[in-house]
């Protein structure tokens, strides 16, 4: 498993900020429109931003049918099947227990990387540390999150569904490693809209085709550009550099940074609770990132 450099880190952090907003959006979004229009017009809009910047940059999408069959698996795997059932979810589960479920990426993703990969193995000590992260992660949220978790059984195993699409998602998106993580970015939103534009049309207005809100559409248009194209081109970035394993430790610090977005922007009180999860995925990090041990070992030996 790749060790990840200062830079990686920051992005991953950025990456978690700008996840943290989707869930938030989602719910605004959800208030008029259905799940299926919500994906739609996030990839859709994401594909047409992400075109015009690659034309304004004078890239061009590859011409390769073998790419482009590569790309709609990584859009069915990494958006259609993802974003639908987080989204669809979320109409029956709080976001803070859709967080919670979406934290397992980094174990379901460890566990494919043992079985697909040849270079990403992992040891005993991350393994401790990323179940180190969860649990802090279901601390931080609050137990509460948990209650009638039973009732809603449908919502939390198409959440946990999710979970694994990401985690093959990291696996597959291996295979870019070559190409400007713009044009991967692009190709597979591109990829993804056109797979749920027909889906959209004809399942998405069970009453009829109308126009938004205002408010609805700044919240699918934010989804857009910040949490699928900026987003996209951080993901592509983190993973050619540093592995898949090491891209979805970005799940345990969206929680963290939604309740720090809450803290400095809405005043929001951070709770005793919280601060400990905090900590715990914090220290998570530094388990499975190495360094502090490896350090701890060196220094033993000299």
């Amino acid at each position: 498993m790749t060790s990840m450099k200062p830079l990686d880190w920051l992005l991953l952090i950025t990456l978690s900020f700008i996840w943290g907003g989707s869930f938030y959006y989602a719910e605004i979004a959800l208030r008029e429109v259905t799940p299926l229009v919500v994906v739609w017009g996030r990839v859709g809009g994401a594909a047409l931003i992400l075109l015009l910047l690659l034309r304004l940059m004078g890239q061009a999408l590859p011409r390769n049918i073998k790419v482009w069959c590569a790309f709609f698996v990584m859009g069915l795997l990494n958006n259609v099947v993802p974003f639908t059932l987080i989204v669809w979810g979320q109409t029956e589960i709080t976001s803070s227990l859709t967080s919670i479920f979406n934290a397992t990426t980094p174990l379901f993703t460890i566990i494919l990387a043992q079985f697909l990969t040849h270079d990403e193995k992992i040891g005993r000590s991350k393994v401790f540390g990323l179940l180190v992260g969860f649990i802090g992660v279901i601390l931080m949220v609050g137990f509460d999150a948990l209650d009638g978790i039973s009732a809603t059984l449908w919502a939390q195993i198409a959440v946990l569904v999710a979970a694994v699409s990401y985690g093959c998602a990291a696996i597959w998106g291996r295979r870019f490693k070559d190409i400007n993580p713009m044009v991967t970015a692009t190709g597979q939103v591109v990829s993804s809209s056109l797979v749920m534009t027909p889906i959209a049309l004809i399942y998405g207005f069970p009453n009829g085709y109308f126009v938004p809100s205002g408010e609805v559409l700044f919240a699918i248009g934010f989804m857009a550009f910040f949490c699928t194209v900026v987003a996209y081109i951080l993901y592509f970035r983190i993973l050619t550099t540093s592995g898949a394993t090491n891209l979805m430790l970005v799940t345990f610090l969206i929680p963290l940074s939604a309740i720090l977005l809450g803290t400095l922007l809405l005043g929001e009180r951070i709770t005793l609770d919280q601060l400990s999860g905090m900590i715990l995925i914090l220290l998570a990090l530094l388990i499975v990132d190495g360094r502090m041990l490896r350090n701890k070992r060196l220094k033993t030996i000299g």
